[in-house]
């Protein structure tokens, strides 16, 4: 391949990877929302992330016999696809107020992101030299961290909006009828956004379809051979173990963030900007790790310095005091207004669990791919399945609320990044 067309290549891939940020991290705003919208309880309402991540453990091997058949642009193209039914889903199950319609939507598109990220994850490692195969990840995950950071802005401007009082009329609605048609009301405020979602995915899957992308078939190890059973293959194996953690970790800080501010007091309209703040972390590590990859430091220490961080920020959360707090203004998107936001402490310090977590997805795939050999393709798809640390961190997140407290909830973080830090040390073997 040439260099122009590694170019095409990297900038249509750095497109996709803003679409999976935007569709990825609405699940934060989502996961309050409807709690109120369809009246759940504390775990049954992180059944969003559930349905969502472990979609990656139950698609991430049949994706790779998918692609095999369709190829990487075709297969890219079919994943849109998928990802737009599920959003048109969202269309009906708020019409009826149904949360397990919501919850296979939200099923069927992170189905349609397996397919689509066991496509261009290796496409990112493959499309240049493997030691700076952390900053091409890094670049691709600022593309992803950005459109993250604006998800959750533009859906909470929406859904959002006049929260407060509308759940205080909910809560306060003595007469059964007109509380169903204060639920009913705000449930089909998800109509227009997932309405335009479908449309924008349903023309960016046929505008691949007649796009001409560089066809890369090649996995990056011509003339390299693994052992002959990827059983075999225990830094694939770690590294899969690692990002199920990491991952667990990563959308705990993002899609808890909302409810926790909320559970210290802080109102809906300011709480709905904490997964952005968490976002703007993780923006940070990405420009770090661009910079500084691979010139001052390699892969393996940054993984090191991200596991270290966490754990000390995790600890930090965990143990502030809940009073202990920052005021400050900024500008409102929403109202192009200025808001005051009265923000506790502990909430920055899970924000900032987003900056130490940066790096561990770029780092993690180059050093666990490393010598895989003929079982690269499988180990992709391994590593994707292991996004369902997403759908169960979370949810034992919600079970450890009820059980300690959701300050004290965070305590799970830190065998995470434990077990982070063990992958990194292990990665010093050659």
């Amino acid at each position: 391949m040439n260099r122009k067309g590694t170019l095409f290549g990297l900038i249509v891939i750095g497109i996709l990877y803003f679409i999976f940020g935007f569709v990825t991290w609405l699940n934060g705003t989502l996961i309050p929302f409807l709690q109120t919208a369809c009246q759940l309880s504390e775990v049954a309402a992180y059944l969003v992330t559930f349905a969502f991540y472990i979609s990656y453990f139950v698609w991430a091997l049949p994706s790779s016999a998918i692609l095999k058949l369709t190829g990487f642009k075709n297969g890219i193209a079919v994943g849109l696809f998928v990802m737009a039914i599920g959003s048109a889903l969202f269309i009906p199950a708020s019409y009826t107020r149904s949360y397990i319609l919501f919850l296979v939507a939200l099923f069927i598109m992170g189905s349609g992101l397996a397919l689509m990220q066991t496509a261009v994850n290796p496409y990112v490692t493959i499309l240049g030299p493997h030691e700076s195969a952390a900053k091409r990840m890094s670049i691709m995950g600022i593309c992803n961290k950005f459109a993250g950071i604006l998800a959750p802005i533009i859906l909470g401007a929406i859904l959002l909006t006049g929260f407060d009082t509308l759940s205080a009329e909910i809560s306060q609605a003595t007469n059964p009828a007109d509380k169903e048609t204060l639920l009913n009301t705000l449930s089909l405020r998800l109509v227009r956004p997932y309405t335009v979602m479908t449309e924008i995915l349903t023309l960016l899957g046929l505008l691949i379809c007649f796009m001409r992308l560089p066809d890369v078939e090649d996995d990056g190890t011509a003339g390299t051979r693994a052992h002959s059973s990827i059983w075999r293959q225990k830094r694939l194996w770690f590294g899969v173990i690692a990002l199920f953690f990491y991952v667990g970790v990563e959308v705990m800080a993002g899609d808890t963030i909302i409810k926790y501010g909320m559970s210290l007091g802080v109102a809906q309209e300011s709480a709905k900007y904490f997964t952005s703040f968490t976002l703007i972390a993780m923006l940070l590590g990405y420009f770090i790790g661009v910079v500084l990859i691979p010139k001052v430091i390699n892969q393996r220490q940054a993984l090191l310095g991200c596991a270290v961080s966490g754990m000390l920020f995790a600890a930090c959360a965990i143990l502030i005091p809940k009073h202990l707090a920052v005021d400050f203004s900024f500008l409102d998107l929403a109202t192009f207004g200025t808001m005051r936001m009265h923000v506790p402490f502990t909430v920055l310090f899970v924000a900032l669990m987003g900056l130490s977590n940066a790096l561990v997805w770029p780092a993690i795939w180059p050093l666990a791919l490393e010598g895989a050999g003929e079982h690269t393709k499988t180990g992709s798809a391994l590593l994707i399945m292991a996004i369902a640390g997403g759908a169960t961190l979370p949810l034992l997140y919600g079970a450890l609320t009820n059980a300690m407290g959701s300050q004290s909830a965070y305590i799970l973080a830190i065998p995470c990044y434990l077990v982070i830090l063990a992958f990194a040390i292990y990665c010093r073997k050659k």
